[in-house]
C-alpha cells in the first residue's frame, strides 16, 4: 500500500478515538501528539506537521459538532479535513487534445511514466503520439518505443540525432492528427544551464499546454525546491510522484509539492504501466485513514474490465445463474484490476482488516483456483455437482496441486453461490441493477427468467 506505515499509525489513532469513552482535553493531546509522531515519520514537513496538529487541538476542543453528529465523529471528520487541506485542491488533467512536455531529472521514472500517462489517454478514447526527446541516455528510444508498442500508442524518434528541439519539431507536424502528444525530455543529476536551455527550446517549439514535472518520491522534503527550481527554469503546471508504493518518505514528497504553484495529478503505484492514479486529496486521505475509495475502485474498474463483461455478468446473476464458468470470470476481472492489496485499500473498512487478512495468500489462493478450474472440462465448469472423488482426484493431477485444493475450491463456490442467491434476494437490490439495464438487456433476463 501507497504509505502503509502512515496509514497505519492514522488508522491507530482513528481506533483510539473510536474505543475511548468520551472525547476530553487528555485524550485530544495524546491522538494529537500520535499525529505528529506518524507525519513526521512519513517525512512530512516539520512546519506543515505543527500547524495542521495545531488546528486539530484547537478546532477539537472548540468547535460544537453539528446536529447529528457525535463527538467522536466530529474529531474524525477533523482530522480528514485537516490532512486532507495540507495536500492541496485537485486538479486534474483535461481529458482533450494536448500537447504535454514531460521533464524531470534522472532516475525519477519519466520515461515510464510518459508510458504510463499514454496509456491512461488512451483508456479514455484519446489517439496519443509519444515523441522520444531524451537524446542524451542510451537506449532511451528503445525503452520508450517497447513501453509504447505495450501500450498501443504511436512513437516518434530519431536515435542518433542530438538536436532535441529538431526532434520535437518534426514529431509534432508528424503528430498533427493527434489528440494528445507527450514529449519524453532528457533529464540530468541535476538542473544544470545545458538542461534549461534545451528545454525552453523544446518549449518554444512544442509551446506544450501541460509542462509536468516528474518526482521520485524518495526525495522526500527535497520534492519542494526541486519543483521550484524547475518552475522556475519552464513554468511547470503539474507533477507527477512516482515510486509511491516503495518509500516511507512519500508524504514529504506530497506535502512539500502541494506548497509550490504546480499541482500533483498524478501518482505513480507501482512497476506496472496500468500503476499509475490521479491524484485527489480527499480520495487519498480516505484511504490512508481506512474509509475506502470507491470512486477510483470504480474508475480502476471501468479502465480494465469492459462493459460487455460487466453486463454479462449482471444479467447472469439477475437470472439466478451462477456456475464455475461465472466464478472464473469474475476472478479475472478481479485480477485484471491490479494486487489485491490494492483493490482491499479502496474497499471502505478494508483497510483497518490489512493486519487480519492474509493478502498474500488470498491472491495466491485465486490463482491456485484458476489453475484448477483450467483443469476442468466444460461440463464440470457448467454443472459443479458432476465433480466427485474420481473427478476431483484428476483435476488435482491436471492442475498439479492436492486434492484438497479442488475440494477448498469447490466449498468457496458453494459459499459463493449462497451469496449471490441472497444478494439478488434483495428486491430493492435488484430494482436498482435493473434500473442499469438496457432495454435489450432487460428483454433477454425476462427470456432467462422465463426458461
Amino acid at each position: 500500500m501507497v504509505l502503509e506505515g502512515l496509514g497505519q499509525s492514522l488508522r491507530g489513532v482513528l481506533k483510539k478515538i473510536a474505543g475511548a469513552s468520551h472525547i476530553d482535553e487528555a485524550l485530544v493531546k495524546e491522538i494529537t501528539r500520535d499525529i505528529q509522531r506518524a507525519l513526521l515519520q512519513s517525512d512530512v514537513n516539520v512546519k506543515l506537521v505543527l500547524e495542521l496538529t495545531k488546528n486539530v487541538e484547537r478546532r477539537a476542543l472548540n468547535e460544537q459538532p453539528p446536529a447529528g453528529t457525535s463527538p467522536k465523529e466530529h474529531v474524525i471528520r477533523i482530522i480528514y479535513s485537516e490532512l486532507a487541506g495540507i495536500l492541496g485542491a485537485p486538479r486534474p488533467l483535461p481529458i482533450g487534445k494536448q500537447t504535454i512536455m514531460m521533464v524531470g531529472l534522472y532516475g525519477q521514472g519519466k520515461t515510464t511514466t510518459t508510458g504510463k500517462l499514454g496509456r491512461y489517454f488512451n483508456k479514455k478514447g484519446l489517439k496519443v503520439g509519444v515523441i522520444a526527446a531524451d537524446v542524451y541516455r542510451p537506449a532511451a528510444y528503445d525503452q520508450l518505443k517497447q513501453i509504447a508498442d505495450k501500450v498501443g500508442i504511436s512513437i516518434y524518434g530519431e536515435p542518433g540525432v542530438k538536436d532535441a528541439a529538431r526532434i520535437v519539431a518534426n514529431g509534432m507536424k508528424e503528430f498533427q492528427s493527434m489528440e494528445v502528444i507527450i514529449i519524453d525530455t532528457s533529464g540530468r543529476h541535476s538542473l544544470e544551464g545545458d538542461l534549461i536551455d534545451e528545454l525552453k527550446r523544446i518549449a518554444d517549439v512544442a509551446k506544450p499546454d501541460e509542462r509536468v514535472l516528474v518526482l521520485d518520491a524518495s526525495v522526500g522534503q527535497q520534492a519542494g525546491p526541486q519543483a521550484k527550481a524547475f518552475h522556475d527554469a519552464v513554468g511547470v503546471t503539474s507533477v507527477i510522484i512516482t515510486k509511491m508504493d516503495g518509500t516511507a518518505k512519500g508524504g514529504g514528497a506530497l506535502s512539500a509539492v502541494a506548497q509550490t504553484s504546480a499541482s500533483i495529478v498524478f501518482i505513480g503505484t507501482g512497476e506496472h504501466l496500468v500503476d499509475l492514479e490521479p491524484f485527489d486529496p480527499t480520495r487519498f486521505i480516505s484511504r490512508l485513514l481506512g474509509m475506502g475509495d470507491l470512486q477510483t475502485l470504480l474508475e480502476a474498474a471501468r479502465d480494465n474490465i469492459s462493459e460487455e463483461q460487466a453486463e454479462e455478468t449482471v444479467r447472469k446473476m439477475m437470472s439466478g445463474r451462477f456456475t464455475l464458468k461465472e466464478m472464473y470470470s469474475q476472478m479475472e476481472m478481479l485480477t485484471s484490476m491490479g494486487p489485491l492489496q490494492k483493490i482491499m485499500n479502496m474497499l471502505p473498512g478494508f483497510g483497518n482488516m490489512q493486519d487480519k487478512v492474509d493478502v498474500e495468500a488470498s491472491q495466491e489462493k485465486l490463482r491456485k483456483f484458476r489453475i484448477v478450474m483450467d483443469s476442468m472440462t466444460d461440463d464440470e465448469m457448467e454443472d459443479p455437482k458432476l465433480i466427485k472423488s474420481s473427478r476431483i482426484n484428476r483435476i488435482a493431477r491436471g492442475a498439479g496441486v492436492e486434492s484438497k485444493d479442488v475440494r477448498d475450491l469447490l466449498r468457496q463456490f458453494n459459499m459463493s453461490k449462497k451469496a449471490v442467491k441472497g444478494f439478488m434476494g434483495n428486491r430493492k437490490l435488484r430494482k436498482q441493477l435493473m434500473k442499469q439495464m438496457s432495454s435489450e438487456d432487460m428483454e433477454a433476463f425476462k427470456d432467462q427468467v422465463n426458461q
